[in-house]
């Protein structure tokens, strides 16, 4: 016999059976039916956010550092459009949410009813799929589908819309395994012809280098393995987008750093001047590929992704491969080893001598000060003094962002949350919430700048209410950092609104929500003020002041090929070989 139960019941039992333990969630009219229901529940944890945003943050967080999906709910109207920028957020990025949502009820929809939209319509370019639940008997079974779908494949967010009488009404429900789930199954195995015309191509190449994104990571620790195996192996160098950090080791002697705008020097002439690109997991984002017409000239281009869409999307693929990560480099792997693991050894050797030339140029150098932190150095001490702990990292986004990809080392997947495609400002604090849930016990870190911290500062009430220790490191410059950069290079020095004049006391504000507040001006000051907010066991604000006017180099100006970087206090009075980037 089928249970039957109300929509409401529908919801928690569908949770409870995915294996959901935490939900983020704002409550409002329309989902007071499921409310009730998770009051009369211990099985699962829900957080209350103080801004529907900020809960779709800290799902991608929660999921970005578990591997498992982040569940949201939120209420009708202004509660779904408040979601919507986290939901585009975790499209960019691949990152698997399911979002529930409250409808006014079935017989007022399109009347205009109070906190009434139309959330489907209004979010169907911001998910993966979603879903406007008119019939209680279908509610079990879509919340299954929507798991499914968001999981399977690249991993995106979902969102059921639940109309409020489907919630309140009785119906039949269905199990997991009775769920239409068939009618959604992509390929996982590449096509094994393509692959050995890939492996091939590694045996020959005198200039290979391995290019890899956050498809690596999501899809789960065995494809972080095996790639390191093969990087191994091969001996081929590896460079990675803002996504993909952690996939293989910073410490990994092939390790070329990231590549892209505000990629290091010898990742991204080594794309440049590379015979054979290897993509692994990543899209060929702008900020990555910079002037399409002389990204990697002169390359033949592998493309491993389980999106068929993303393949020759931006860039031909000579070697295009559809599948899951991990199963594609098993096959790479077996199929290479049984063809006696041979390289091109000597133009392989020549190659590392080439990009051990580029190394040289130390391209994340600056020039430190007595008096006033620099942010890089700020960076720098927070990884001296944090590493081998248990340590995850978020981010907002800015020049603070970019110097976190160059400066903290990632030895493993899953320890980075930021908001890549979309760059979304006010993500790092819901984020670090949503990884501290998830790991109690571990360090969390959102290396932020005061504008983007700014934007969902509220959730530090969610911290204190949940007695979540996480550590919000401001890396204060009184200006929107990356805006003002881009105003002086590219803008003839006008800076137009790229500061705030009314900034708060951060030390004050930490007080104010019932969080420790630290202020550190002066370098020498700085490891102490460090060690005072890790020893801390509750949330900390901690409020550096950093130099106001450093720019974030090197950079690939907007519109520029790989080998046209600024390179900042590291560049030399010179010229870029245009064949090699050589500095002569």
């Amino acid at each position: 016999m089928t249970r039957q139960m109300t929509g409401a019941k529908m919801v928690v039992e569908a949770l409870k059976e995915q294996g959901v333990e935490v939900v983020f969630g704002y409550p409002g009219g329309a989902v007071l039916p499921i409310y009730d229901e998770i009051f009369q529940q211990n099985a699962i944890r829900h957080i209350l956010v103080r801004h529907e945003q900020g809960a779709v943050h800290a799902a991608e967080g929660y999921a970005r550092s578990t591997g498992k999906p982040g569940v949201v709910l939120v209420t009708s109207g202004p509660g779904a459009t408040n979601a919507v920028t986290g939901l585009v957020d975790a499209l960019m990025d691949s990152i698997p949410l399911v979002v529930l949502t409250g409808q006014v009820p079935t017989f007022m929809i399109g009347s205009d009813a109070f906190q009434e939209a139309d959330t489907v319509g209004i979010t169907r370019p911001c998910t993966k799929m979603n879903w406007l639940v008119k019939d209680t008997d279908r509610l079990s079974g879509t919340i299954h589908e929507a798991f499914h779908i968001a999981t399977n494949g690249r991993p995106g967010p979902v969102l059921i819309d639940i109309p409020k009488d489907v919630q309140f009404a009785t119906g039949g429900y269905t199990e997991k395994p009775k769920a239409r789930v068939a009618h959604y199954q992509p390929r996982v195995k590449g096509d094994p012809e393509m692959i050995e015309r890939l492996v091939e191509a590694m045996e020959t190449a005198e200039r290979p280098v391995f290019y890899t994104g956050g498809g690596v990571i999501n899809s789960g620790p065995k494809a972080s393995v095996l790639l390191r195996e093969l990087v191994e192996a091969t001996g081929f160098p590896i460079t990675s987008t803002l996504m993909g950090l952690g996939a293989y080791p910073a410490s990994g002697d092939k390790w070329l750093g990231m590549l892209g705008m505000h990629g290091l020097y010898e990742a991204n002439l080594a794309m440049h001047g590379c015979d054979l690109m290897i993509n692994v997991g990543a899209r060929f984002d702008d900020r990555i590929t910079g002037r399409i017409a002389d990204f990697s000239p002169g390359s033949r281009k592998a493309h491993i992704d389980i999106d068929p869409s993303s393949i020759n999307k931006v860039i031909h693929a000579d070697f295009p491969i559809i599948g899951d990560v991990a199963h594609v480099l098993e096959d790479m792997l077996r199929m290479w080893k049984a063809r006696g693991r041979k390289t091109n050894s000597a133009a392989l050797k020549q190659w590392w001598e080439r990009i051990d030339t580029w190394r040289k140029v130390d391209c994340l150098r600056y020039k430190n000060s007595e008096a006033t932190i620099k942010p890089q150095y700020a960076v720098q001490r927070l990884e001296a003094l944090t590493r081998g702990r248990d340590r995850y990292i978020c981010t907002e986004v800015g020049q603070h962002q970019m110097w976190a990809a160059q400066f903290l080392g990632f030895e493993d997947p899953n320890r980075w949350m930021t908001s890549g495609g979309l760059g979304t400002m006010g993500y790092g604090t819901p984020a670090s919430i949503g990884v501290q849930v998830a790991h109690p016990d571990a360090l969390v870190i959102n290396v932020a700048g005061e504008a983007s911290w700014l934007m969902n500062m509220q959730e530090m009430g969610t911290a204190v209410q949940y007695r979540l220790p996480v550590k919000q490191f401001i890396l204060n410059n009184e200006r929107l950092g990356m805006v003002r950069q881009w105003q002086e290079l590219l803008h003839g020095e006008r800076y137009s609104h790229s500061w705030s004049e009314a900034l708060p006391d951060f030390v004050k504000l930490a007080e104010a929500f019932g969080c420790k507040g630290i202020l550190c001006t002066d370098p020498k000051d700085l490891d102490d003020a460090i060690m005072e907010m890790l020893d801390y066991d509750g949330p900390v604000i901690f409020d550096c002041l950093v130099e106001k006017h450093e720019n974030c180099f090197p950079m690939i100006p907007s519109g520029k090929a790989h080998n046209e970087m600024l390179l900042g206090d590291a560049e030399t009075q010179g010229v870029i070989d245009a064949e090699g980037g050589v500095l002569v």
